[in-house]
Parts: C-alpha cells; sequence; structure tokens
C-alpha cells in the first residue's frame, strides 16, 4: 500500500498523508491533471468521484461529487492557488452544495500536494491546513484519514 504515514497535529491545525509509489513524479502528476484519471482515485473506492469541471492552473477551480453507496451524492471543489507541474501545486478545498457553490456550514482547507523523485518511484506528500482546530476535527470526525488512505492506495492500480 502506497501510504506510508497519516498524522494529524490538532495544534498546527494540518493532516499530513506520506505514500511512496513505484512510478515517476510525471506519471503521479499526470493522475491529478486529467480528470478520468483523477476520478479513479479521489474517493474512497465505496464513494467513487465524478470530477464536472477540471482547471488544474492557478485561479483555475476542479468540481466533483462523490456517490455513495446509496446513491447519495457529496459534493466538493478546489480552487487552484499555485501549479509547479510536475513537483507540486496548492488549492483550497472545500464542501459545496449540488450547484458548487460553497457549503460554508462545513471547512475550508488548504492543501498542498508535493511529489519528489525517490530513486525510481515517488514520495507523495499531501498537507492540508485548516483555519481551525473545530475544521481539523470536523473533517476527522467524518473518517478523512481512512477515507484518504483508501483513496490514495487505489493509485497503485493505474500505476500498475
Amino acid at each position: 500500500m502506497p501510504v506510508t504515514d497519516i498524522r494529524h497535529d490538532l495544534d498546527a491545525l494540518t493532516l499530513t498523508i506520506t505514500a511512496e509509489f513505484a512510478a515517476p513524479v510525471q506519471r503521479i502528476w499526470e493522475i491529478y491533471a486529467d480528470p478520468r484519471q483523477l476520478e479513479k482515485v479521489w474517493g474512497p473506492p465505496e464513494f467513487p468521484a465524478t470530477v464536472v469541471d477540471h482547471d488544474l492552473a492557478p485561479g483555475g477551480r476542479v468540481t466533483y461529487y462523490m456517490t455513495g453507496p446509496e446513491g447519495g451524492r457529496h459534493y466538493g471543489y478546489w480552487t487552484v492557488l499555485a501549479v509547479e507541474e510536475p513537483e507540486s501545486f496548492t488549492y483550497e478545498d472545500g464542501f459545496a452544495h449540488e450547484d458548487f457553490s460553497p457549503n460554508t456550514d462545513l471547512p475550508v482547507s488548504t492543501c498542498v500536494s508535493t511529489f519528489a523523485a525517490q530513486g525510481d518511484g515517488t514520495l507523495a506528500t499531501y498537507v492540508t491546513s485548516f483555519a481551525s482546530r473545530e475544521g481539523l476535527q470536523t473533517v476527522l470526525d467524518m473518517g478523512v484519514e481512512e477515507g484518504s488512505r483508501t483513496a490514495i492506495d487505489q493509485i497503485d492500480g493505474l500505476i500498475a
């Protein structure tokens, strides 16, 4: 399994996930840059994602929904802040309503995804920062650690 570590820090207001992939940085980058590949790894297996809009460029927006086992949809969006292809991208990640307008009842986080060469493979570091302890605790209570692990672990299937 690619995910090697998940840590949350309620004082620093961060969730950090580390993963190792047996593929070069460019291949891992392509998964996030291509909406059809992103769909295969963004949600956990039981909540597959559908990417509606995908503009992975500064100022761009990515919108998606995940469909639960009983058919319910969970909407979200990214506002892309910075891109350093193929090494990293930074975005705000938020929950959304069905029309992809922000759901301000739930927290918005800032995410930095970084990909570094490690031998023939890639070391990926995903750092998510929250504005408050309550925001981080909300997503922890929603199961973000296990959901992220199972979602990211799906990348192995794409690169095999």
